[in-house]
Formats: C-alpha cells, structure tokens, sequence
C-alpha cells in the first residue's frame, strides 16, 4: 500500500505514520495479511479542488505503481454537495482520501493514524472476501464522541462509494480549527522580521518618554485593553490589506461563497494568532528594556507616582500597544511573498498563486 501525500505537513504526518503502520495493521488483522507501507509525496492536489478529479488523479497513480491499496492526505479543505470533506473511500478500486483540516487541529497525528488504519483494514477486508458494496468502517476510534463526523452523499458518477463528512456550524468550526493548525500560526512571527524591528525601535523609544509615561498612569485598566484590541485589530486588518490575504471568490454559487468565508476566516485567525505572540513577545520586551533603563527617581518626578511592579506592568502593556501600530507601519516593508510563505501552508500557498495567476490572465485577455 502506499501513502501519497501532499508536501509539507501531510508528507510530515504520513512519514511519521508509516513507521508504525505496518506493525498495527498486522495486529489489527490479526496477524492475517502483511502490509508494506510506501510514502510518496507529491501535490496531486495541484490545480483542483475537485473530489472526482481528485479521485481519478489517485486512481491513475495508483494503477501506474500497481499498488492495492492508496490512502491520499492533504491539508486543502474539500467540500462536496454542501459538506466539508474528512474522507472519501472507494472500495472497488482501494482508494482513500483525507482532509486532515476536518479531523481538528487537535492530536491530530493520532487522528490521521487512526482514520487511516480504518480506511485502509475495511479496504483491505473488502479486497479480501470480494463482498459487494461497501463495508463501512467503524469511525469511533478517530471521530470521538463529540466531532460532528457523519456520513455523507454520494453522487452516482462518483468514484467514491463512501464518505464522511462535517457539516453544521460545529463542523464549520471543527474545519477552521484544522485549517488554522495546518497554516502553523506561529511561523508568522519569524516572517515578519521587519515589522518586528519597526516595532522594537517604536517600544524603545516610547519606553523613555516621559509623555508616555504620563499616559501609561493615566489611562485606566479598560483603556488599556481598548488600545490593545485596537493596535492589534490594525496590524491584523493592515497584514491583511497589504499582502491581498482577503479571499475572493470569482463564483457566485452558494458553495464558492461558503468556502470563501472558511478560508478569509481561517486567514483572520491565522494571522490574529501570529500578531497575538508578536504583542505578548513585543510585551516582555518592553517590560525588561523597562527594568534596565528607568530611574525611579526620574519617574516619580515626572509622574507624581512612585516606580513600582504595577508601574512597570502598565507602561510594558501600553508600550506594546504603541509598538504594535509601529510594527504595522513597518509590516510594508514586508514582501507580500514572504508575508504568505509565512502566514500559509504550502497547499494555500499554491492555491492562491494559481488563483491569481488565473485573475492576471483574465485581465490579460
């Protein structure tokens, strides 16, 4: 059997999985059947979103390399007749494709393992009795109690002839979860060189300036948070704007108009994440440059208020504030590529490149 798997994350967990696959399926099927797992990683996704193409696509390999049985990962969310996809199986040919984005973005090495030995031991056991239609296999031990995993419709045409599927808010939710987990939030910190050294430089600046200090004691505990959501909502809204994050669908069905609202949102909580570490880092920054750098003699002349630990906790939480609109300011120094490579997996990467090569030759013609 062979594992094909899209670059990056998916070619991540299917490697990790293949050094233990062999051994639970063998114990699985009770010591029945042998099984030799191959990796391949390639973007069979290239280009498509479409699940009979994508089908076909692992069908055509599949036969190419005489495999029995072919489990396909990928971290595109996929959709079908209305429902987001977790995995679609087709007996009769020994296929299986997964989402990893619908199995949640928790334990989510675990979870693949588990669908994929399920989908691989009621492949393997159709293969074997040669029964008709398929045979389902249990989905307890990787959906949980609580996942909305439910099956879903199949078309007649359609390679597939079993599917799961999320649906509902929950389900909307639950994929969100994964497709934030796939996008790795945190890599956008280390992105975002230039916006950083904006903003140090604005905090350093602002950490010795007496205005600021005045403001610091003045402002009240709600004002504080005010200016944080409101620092963080512009860097946010400007990462967003000037690296053309929104996505925009050129369809007008209610499915594209769907999968539009899940990736913008998947975006605005992806680079949220990354400003929110960058706000914390830019934080404890300000309040030890703080501790090095005030008098307390100084400040309490310019203040009318002694230096202490609550003192110290207030200026650093204002000065993150005002460092983070700098580091906004900074963030267009940024190349929109770099802003992507960081804030995207390498499967939204590639979705969004051929989006807009798509958008430049409309114009072209």
């Amino acid at each position: 059997m062979a594992l094909l798997a899209d670059p990056d994350a998916p070619t991540e967990i299917a490697q990790r999985m293949a050094r233990i696959l062999p051994a639970r399926l063998a114990d699985k099927s009770g010591q029945v059947r042998r099984f030799d797992v191959e990796v391949v990683s390639e973007p069979f996704t290239s280009g498509t979103e479409d699940l009979p193409t994508l089908m076909r696509r692992i069908m055509e390999r599949g036969r190419a390399e005489n495999w029995d049985i072919v489990v396909a990962l990928t971290d595109l969310p996929l959709h079908s007749h209305g429902h987001k996809l977790v995995v679609d199986l087709s007996h009769e040919h020994g296929l299986a494709l997964l989402s990893l984005p619908s199995l949640g973005g928790l334990r989510l090495q675990t979870r693949a393992r588990r669908a994929v030995e399920e989908a691989v031991l009621g492949l393997a056991s159709w293969q074997a009795s040669g029964a008709e239609g398929p045979q389902q296999p249990l989905l307890g031990s990787f959906a949980g109690r609580l996942t909305p995993i439910h099956p879903g419709p199949v078309g007649e045409e359609e390679t597939a002839d079993l599917r799961y599927v999320v649906s509902g808010l929950r389900g909307s939710l639950w994929v969100l979860v994964g497709m934030v987990r796939a996008n790795r939030p945190w890599r956008l910190v280390p992105g975002l060189s230039k916006a950083l050294a904006a903003a140090l430089a604005t905090g350093a600046v602002a950490t010795v300036n007496s205005t600021v200090w005045n403001l610091a004691e003045a402002l009240s505990a709600p004002r504080l948070v005010i200016a944080t959501v409101g620092s963080v909502a512009l860097m946010i809204g400007w990462l967003i704007v000037d690296a053309q994050l929104w996505h925009r669908s050129a369809e007008g069905s209610p499915e594209a108009r769907q999968r539009a609202r899940l990736y913008n949102a998947s975006t605005v909580v992806t680079v949220g994440i990354g400003v929110l570490v960058c706000y914390v880092g830019l934080m404890v920054i300000s309040w030890a440059w703080a501790l090095f750098i005030l008098n307390d003699r100084v400040f309490a002349s310019m203040t009318r208020t002694p230096l202490h630990a609550t003192e110290y906790w207030t200026l650093s939480w204002f000065v993150a504030s005002i460092a983070t609109v700098g580091g906004a300011l900074g963030s267009g120094l940024e190349s929109d590529e770099a802003i992507r490579a960081a804030a995207y997996s390498k499967r939204e990467q590639e979705r969004r490149h051929m989006l807009q090569d798509g958008q430049d030759d409309e114009l072209v013609t």
